[in-house]
């Protein structure tokens, strides 16, 4: 069923109208692993002429698609997500393979999808329109009513990030074309391969041609042509916060949907469980080595506990298993590349530096990072603010709830935070007061339940995701007034 996604040599194709297309330029980027650097797979390195017959495919293919019934696009969805249950292992091993993610992690990350694809036609067949009586406004009579509903923006171009290639591509596609629109998937470079399936399976579920196109290639070649394209009806992009902020500069007045950084603080009072907080925070922050946005990247915890928490941690991190992601249990492993361990390790430096205690982990191979747990962390170390994205955590001692408040608060970032403590006025008290999308009250800082709203603000994203929430942003009302007499 996937043999026509690549060739013998690992050569892969992408998908568009409906056919696996091979290069029309002969050139290729290579996928290396970040376990061991063998050869994963060769993608098209597509050209901004490429590009253009691909959106014109898309922008084709979505004028009859926006006029099937939602119930019919919602069959289609189903079908994705049984075909991606049954493909989990096999999709998840390639994932391990390609981004280095744990196999477990990875199996999940497919088995999650398909239950996100299945959530979001549930979702779509349970939106409804809504009729609004004129007279319910001053000076107007019953003989106005307006029919609101639901259609589609057209061309969506969904933008994935390396870390989860699966479900933050699906996390775009199936809300796209669940409300009628076209998707132009472009998968990072890295995860680009675990993508192409994923674009495999929703063909092999009957997507009818154009519907999802896939365009592989080099951001600094192709990526600020396909944004500003006068054909792309929307974006949604997942990935750094510079080039959200790039995105955003160059694309004037086109709809958008942003999920960026962040440096989610865990707050810890002094009257926490500490044993629970430790457990959370261990697997917040360094479940996929801390690759994610989401993770636990700093620890704020008031000083009369602030000892007994690390010798907690450390104990934890100790036993965390490294190594080969494909070995069952490994939880710290490679990073995505060299260039993404030298920046983790500049930060180790700078807080080494300026005082800061190494309390366990200070080995780096390549692009291995032990995991490392830092302590008298001050507010003038680039480990403090600055996003590590690796398996880094620091501690900040506070004094009380309102320092803790305006620490968390100075950062650029506001994805999450999360405050351990048994009082719920004072959880209530700061999750008020935290400048953050989200705060999780005695739990890691997570994404999900994916029906749940996660947003940033500040440098971490624009817009609103979560299932119903993002079929919202990709669509838009439109209102008939129906005059009944004059």
């Amino acid at each position: 069923m996937f043999n026509e996604l690549c060739c013998e040599d690992k050569t892969y194709r992408n998908l568009v109208g409906g056919k696996w297309m091979d290069s029309k330029t002969n050139k290729f980027i290579e996928i290396h692993s970040p376990i061991d650097g063998s050869l994963v797979g060769k993608v098209p390195s597509m050209s901004r002429e490429e590009v253009d017959e691909v959106i014109k495919n898309s922008k084709e293919a979505q004028k009859t698609w926006r006029d099937v019934p939602v119930n019919k696009r919602a069959e289609i969805l189903y079908k994705a997500a049984d075909i991606l249950d049954e493909r989990a292992e096999e999709i998840g091993a390639v994932m391990a393979l390609e981004i280095a993610k744990d196999i477990k992690s990875a199996v999940s990350e497919v088995t999650r999808t398909a239950d996100y694809i299945r959530f979001t036609a549930d979702a779509a067949k349970a939106m409804e329109g809504e009729a609004i009586p004129g007279d319910s406004f001053p000076g107007f009579k019953r003989s106005k009513i307006s029919y609101v509903n639901r259609v589609p923006l057209g061309v969506v171009l969904a933008i994935s990030p390396f870390n989860y290639p699966v479900n933050l591509s699906a996390s775009k596609v199936a809300p796209a074309v669940v409300g009628g629109n076209s998707v132009l998937l472009k998968p990072p470079t890295q995860g680009s391969i675990s993508a192409l399936f994923l674009a495999q399976v929703f063909k092999a579920a009957g997507l009818p041609d154009g519907v999802l196109n896939t365009v592989t290639g080099k951001g600094s070649e192709i990526g600020d042509y396909i944004v500003k394209h006068t054909d792309i009806d929307f974006i949604n992009f997942t990935g750094s916060t510079s080039v959200g902020y790039h995105i955003s500069e160059i694309t004037a007045m086109k709809p958008q949907l942003l999920e960026l950084g962040g440096k989610d603080a865990a707050i810890v009072l002094e009257d926490a469980d500490l044993e629970h907080a430790a457990d959370n925070i261990v697997s917040g922050a360094f479940s996929y080595s801390g690759q994610r946005c989401t993770a636990v990247k700093r620890i704020l915890v008031v000083d009369s506990v602030a000892d007994k928490l690390v010798e907690l941690l450390k104990d934890r991190i100790v036993k965390l298993k490294s190594g080969d992601p494909r070995e069952e249990g490994t939880v710290i492993v490679p990073l995505i590349d060299n260039k993404a361990a030298d920046f983790v390790m500049e930060l180790v430096e700078d807080a080494l530096s300026k005082g800061a205690k190494r309390v366990i982990g200070e080995k780096r191979k390549d692009n291995f990072v032990e995991a490392m747990l830092f302590d008298n962390v001050t507010l003038d170390m680039r480990i403090a603010w600055e996003e590590p994205f690796g398996p880094i955590l620091p501690v900040i001692r506070i004094k009380n709830i309102d320092e803790a408040i305006d620490i968390a608060n100075r950062s650029e970032y506001g994805l999450q935070s999360s405050v351990f403590t048994k009082d719920i006025d004072k959880a209530f008290y700061i999750a008020d007061k935290l400048e953050v999308g989200t705060v999780q009250v005695n739990n890691k800082t997570e994404r999900g339940p994916d029906h749940f709203p996660f947003l940033g603000v500040k440098s971490s994203g624009m817009g609103t995701q979560g299932i119903r929430y993002s079929i919202e942003a990709m669509t838009r009302p439109k209102a008939v007034v129906l005059n009944l007499n004059k």
